[in-house]
Order: C-alpha cells, then structure tokens, then sequence
C-alpha cells in the first residue's frame, strides 16, 4: 500500500511558488501591474474621454475590455504562480484592442478611434508581453548545478 503527500506539499511546487513571490516582489513587476491597471481603466473610460460619438458598439466593446484587462492584469500580481498564464490573454486583449474597430464597429470614419485603439492595444499588449516574461533573474545568472543542492556554499 502506498501513501501519496498532496500536491501543496510537493518540493518543487513550494519552490515555484517561492521563486513566483520573489518575480512579483520586484519593482518592475509592481511597475507593470501599475500601468496594466491604468491602461485598463483608460480604455474601459477612454470612449468618453476621446468621444467615440455613434459607435456604440466600440464604446460597449472598449468598456468591457479595458475592465477586464485592469482586473486580469491586477490579480496577475496577487497569485502570479495560479495565474501566469492569464498574461497571454491579457496580451491577446491588447492585440484584440488594435483591430477592434475595424471588426466591431464596421466602418470606422474617424481618426481619433482607429488612434485610441491602437496605441492603447499596442501598450496594452506590451505590458502583457512583459508581464508574461517575468522570471526570477537571479536564478537565471547562476543556474545551481546538482552539487551545490546537497553542499551548503562556503564563503
């Protein structure tokens, strides 16, 4: 008979997550999910802010995603290792943001909505990239060997 350890308990998922914490705790990773949320939160207002006057579509469309986009790109941080994937669906609104206007709202006269989109879809979909690409950059100079697991280090 044997006993199995649930899966929280598993070494290599505690040092995963570790190493997730370590990700999220830098500067540059708080910068990102800072101008995420702002990037969000201006597309979701930004048919109001640019005047987006009879594209109905667009507008409801600008709202749903930049609401969407400030909250996935906000819960990136609080549980990075559950939800590191979450940045490519981030990056894919971004990218969704760009040709929205020609897909949602049809025939798309003005220059300032074809504008708004891309700019904020192109950052947007940078800030996903780099949100996506985050990884512990210590870890990544010194990759420990095997010996260095089992020797403590002298120094």
């Amino acid at each position: 008979m044997t006993t199995h350890t649930p899966i929280e308990q598993h070494p290599d998922l505690a040092e995963m997550r570790s190493r997730f914490e370590r990700v999220t705790a830098t500067p540059t990773a708080q910068a990102v999910e800072a101008m995420a949320l702002l990037t969000g939160l201006y597309l979701a207002a930004s048919p109001w802010v640019v005047g987006f006057n009879g594209l109905s579509t667009l507008t409801v469309n600008n709202l749903i995603v930049g609401v969407a986009y400030a909250l996935i790109m906000s819960g990136l941080i609080s549980a990075y290792d559950r939800t590191h994937a979450m940045a490519w669906a981030a990056t894919a609104m971004g990218t969704w943001t760009i040709v929205a206007p020609w897909v949602v709202a049809g025939n798309v006269d003005t220059t300032r909505t074809i504008v708004n989109n891309c700019v904020v879809g192109a950052v947007a979909c940078l800030l996903g990239l780099a949100m996506a690409g985050m990884r512990d950059r210590r870890r990544d100079r010194v990759a420990p060997g095997p010996a260095s697991r089992t020797a403590p280090l002298s120094g």
